[in-house]
């Protein structure tokens, strides 16, 4: 049996992750607050940072491949920090799908040994979808 141990830096990152990913749920929540979606843009980004550590981010973030991705995402976040929360999160979701549409394979075999959610998701209507 594998051991994922993770350090003290990893479990912080991943707190931050997660608090970023719902302080943006919450921003979207109540009318696209920019206070709250900046929060968690910040959140998110030093989630990311502390999880994978800083050259690794850097690695991710600077591809060559993901470049229309990351200049999307941090256009966006500039445009929620200035005051237009709605272009902002269009631009950030844009950069978002562009830049992890790579790990979507792997999310979608990770959901398929959920329980409930994959047989959902072995159903013919939405494999063909997929």
């Amino acid at each position: 049996m594998v051991s994922f141990e993770m350090s003290d830096r990893k479990k912080i990152g991943l707190g931050l992750t997660g608090f970023g990913v719902f302080f943006s749920f919450m921003g979207i929540v109540f009318f696209f607050d920019k206070g709250l979606l900046a929060m968690g843009n910040i959140l998110f980004i030093s989630g990311v940072t502390l999880t994978i550590g800083l050259k690794s981010t850097m690695q991710f973030f600077l591809k060559r491949q993901n470049f229309k991705g990351t200049v999307s995402f941090f256009v966006g976040f500039f445009v929620v920090v200035i005051g237009w929360p709605i272009l902002g999160m269009i631009l950030e979701a844009y950069g978002f799908i562009v830049l992890f549409s790579g790990f979507w394979p792997t999310l979608a075999v990770f959901i398929q040994r959920i329980p409930i959610l994959g047989w959902l998701f072995q159903q013919p209507f939405i494999r063909t979808a997929m």
